[in-house]
Parts: structure tokens; C-alpha cells; sequence
């Protein structure tokens, strides 16, 4: 299986139309949150239809600049992982929206317990499932991919937290732009692509009960 992620989008979908030939190939894509910029149910459908166009097979947790309204509408569609997680050809897949309370404030930052709820939750739903694709907007805490332009770490204490005691085999996340970066927390690769317009995508292939996760830029 071929899963292609994608985040941080804010409404610039673009960069699809430069990815048929690795779209042709692909079963799913993931959208790592961020469909819009502080929009709302309508402008989420807008890129949900033309992400759903390169690919019919779509999940997607909402991000930290996506309404409070986008939750409910990306249930009614059938594709969200927010607290969700299901089995696809043999991957458990489960996944936390929004982000943790940064030193910037958007409509959806959420505290810490919040996100370690909405992970045990979705982790329950694929109990076990081996490998595991863990997709949280927010990176998790002190890694390459969750620092600021001070080079702080900004990422959440408790995906940290998570990753370090379930060890899922591969963390997809985002949130912060100028960290797109590949790093390890234990057994654990963790994937930042950076934003959608800039290029940014990752490709994960599943087989014989192993993720291959890579960093891909246009």
C-alpha cells in the first residue's frame, strides 16, 4: 500500500496538479491538518473535493487554524482521524487534530490532556494492528520537527509521551512550517513535510509488515 501525507495545505492545493504521476499509484492520502486558514466547513470541502480528485481514498485530521466546525464536517464525510483510527490493508492508522497551546494562539490549540485523549482513543480502535502510522498535527516535543524560527521546541509533551510508550513505527505530523525534518523518538520515525505549497509531501509504503516513511519535495 501507498500512502501519500500531506499537511499544512491553508487552502493553496496547487501543487496537486504537479503529482499525477505519483498519485497514480497511490490508495490513500492523509491530510495532517491544516486544510484551510482559519476557515471554516466550506472552505475544508473545497480542498477536501480536489484532494479527493488526485485520490478517492481520503482521511484527514483537522489543524489548529481550522475551525471548530471543520471537526464535525470531516465525521459527516467519512474521513476523519481525530480521535479515530481503523485498520487499512493490514496498517493500523489513527490519528489527533489541532495542537497544543504554542506561544501563538489559533481556534483550535488544546491542552495536552485533550491530545493524549484523542491518541489513546484513535490507538484503541487498532488494538493489535502492527504497524501502527501515527498522524498528529502537532509534532511531538524537542525533535527536529517541531522547532520555531528561535529554534525552540514548541511540540507536544504528551505525543512525546505517547510515542515513547506505544512506539508506533511512524509519526506523521506538521503545524510547523520552517521544521519540515525527519527525525527519530526510539524505534519511531517522525515526518515533518512543512506546508503543502512549499512542496512538501511524504510518501509511506506499507510491506510485509513494515513502513517505509521518506520526506519528498517537488
Amino acid at each position: 500500500m501507498k500512502i501519500i501525507p500531506i499537511g499544512d495545505v491553508h487552502m493553496a492545493t496547487r501543487n496537486l496538479a504537479r503529482m499525477g504521476e505519483t498519485m497514480r499509484d497511490t490508495d490513500l492520502v492523509i491530510i495532517s491538518g491544516d486544510l484551510t486558514n482559519f476557515g471554516g466547513a466550506d472552505d475544508a470541502r473545497k480542498v477536501l473535493d480536489e484532494v479527493r480528485a488526485a485520490c478517492k481514498s481520503v482521511l484527514a485530521v483537522p489543524g489548529n487554524l481550522d475551525r471548530a466546525e471543520v471537526f464535525p464536517f470531516l465525521e459527516e464525510q467519512g474521513v476523519a482521524l481525530h480521535g479515530k483510527g481503523m485498520v487499512v490493508d493490514g496498517v493500523g492508522i489513527f490519528g489527533c487534530g489541532a495542537s497544543n497551546i504554542p506561544p501563538f494562539h489559533a481556534p483550535r490549540d488544546v491542552g495536552e490532556d485533550e491530545i493524549c485523549d484523542a491518541l489513546k482513543r484513535g490507538c484503541e480502535q487498532v488494538r493489535g494492528a502492527r504497524p501502527l502510522l501515527m498522524i498528529c498535527h502537532t509534532p511531538p516535543f524537542d525533535t527536529k520537527c517541531d522547532r520555531i524560527m528561535s529554534g525552540k521546541a514548541v511540540g507536544s509533551t504528551a505525543a512525546r509521551k505517547f510515542i515513547e510508550e506505544v512506539k508506533p513505527e511512524v509519526c506523521i505530523s506538521g503545524h510547523i512550517h520552517e521544521s519540515a525534518a525527519v527525525d527519530t523518538i526510539g524505534p519511531t520515525k517522525i515526518l515533518n513535510a512543512g506546508p503543502f505549497k512549499g512542496g512538501g509531501y511524504i510518501i509511506v509504503e506499507s510491506r510485509d509488515k513494515e513502513l517505509d516513511a521518506r520526506l519528498e519535495f517537488l
